[in-house]
């Protein structure tokens, strides 16, 4: 496996393996990898013969108050579980690198409808730092397609929506969640949690399973089922941001009785701060 830290030289790369007829694959991370990041390059070795994955951490959808100082950076052992697992390059930009103007004078791309609500409203900004740092690492690895994990399921239908309104020809593919044994789902903020916050966490995918569950059997009040799950999250020790039925494909607020629906939740438990959804 390669690492690469400036653009010329990753240009370079993919550039010779485009020449030579071979599709990219591309897994963008922020590092500190778990298994769910490694489930999604499992997946790219599977749909490409070359597979790019990029360790970045990006200030930009960091909000005030939030983890950027604070957050792991675990580059050596992120690596090593890289090149076992097949990566072809491994690209580590500086923020210079990714930010030559400085960040705060970087252009910003935002995706309206689907940014707004859910983690939207709780982490105002977040998603216009989401989209603008991965359309410029799909500029820069040009891939044929990218991988992004299911449990940030907002983020997704934000990315599918930008590579949709700007006709990139990247096939975008969402890849399940990765559950520990209890069904909490794998995230790097789950070191975060205190032991006994960590026998309470793996409740957040209890509750929503609960709410998707009664859509399935024809409940006819959704927002009374919103309702009565976050009183469940409080009841467990959360402090819930929201819990919300939403359409599946485009996340605009549904009806009673829709059935083509995601539950999404977001919670906080001491200092970390959970997601998760079931589809329905």
């Amino acid at each position: 496996m390669e690492t690469l830290g400036s653009v010329d030289s990753l240009r370079a790369r993919v550039t010779g393996w485009r020449r030579a007829g071979e599709r990219i694959a591309f897994v963008p991370t922020m590092g500190n990898l778990h298994e769910g990041h490694l489930q999604l390059v499992r997946e790219a070795r599977k749909l490409a013969p070359r597979v790019v994955v990029s360790v970045f951490v990006n200030p930009l959808q960091f909000g005030p108050g939030e983890d950027l100082d604070s957050y792991p950076r675990t580059l050596d052992a992120d690596r090593a579980a890289l090149e076992a697992n097949g990566v072809d390059l491994l690209f580590t930009p500086s923020v210079e690198t990714m930010y030559p103007r400085g960040v705060e004078r970087s252009t910003v791309v935002e995706v309206p409808e689907v940014s707004e609500g859910l983690c939207g409203e709780f982490r105002p900004g977040h998603f216009a730092g989401v989209a603008t740092v991965v359309a410029r690492l799909f500029n820069l690895v040009q891939p044929d397609l990218a991988l992004f994990g299911e449990k940030d399921y907002q983020q997704l239908a934000v990315i599918r929506r930008m590579v949709g309104d700007l006709g990139w020809p990247i096939g975008i593919h969402g890849v399940a969640t990765v559950r520990e044994p209890d069904g909490l789902a794998m995230s790097s903020r789950n070191q975060y949690l205190t032991a006994e916050e960590r026998c309470v966490a793996p409740a957040l995918y209890r509750v929503l399973r609960e709410v998707a569950d009664a859509v399935r059997g024809g409940h006819g009040d959704y927002r009374a089922l919103e309702r009565q799950a976050m009183e469940a999250l409080v009841a467990a020790g959360f402090n819930p941001e929201y819990v919300e039925i939403r359409h599946a494909d485009s996340l605009r607020p549904v009806e009673s009785g829709e059935r083509n629906c995601v539950v999404l939740g977001a919670a906080r438990l001491g200092v970390a701060r959970l997601i998760d959804n079931v589809r329905v």
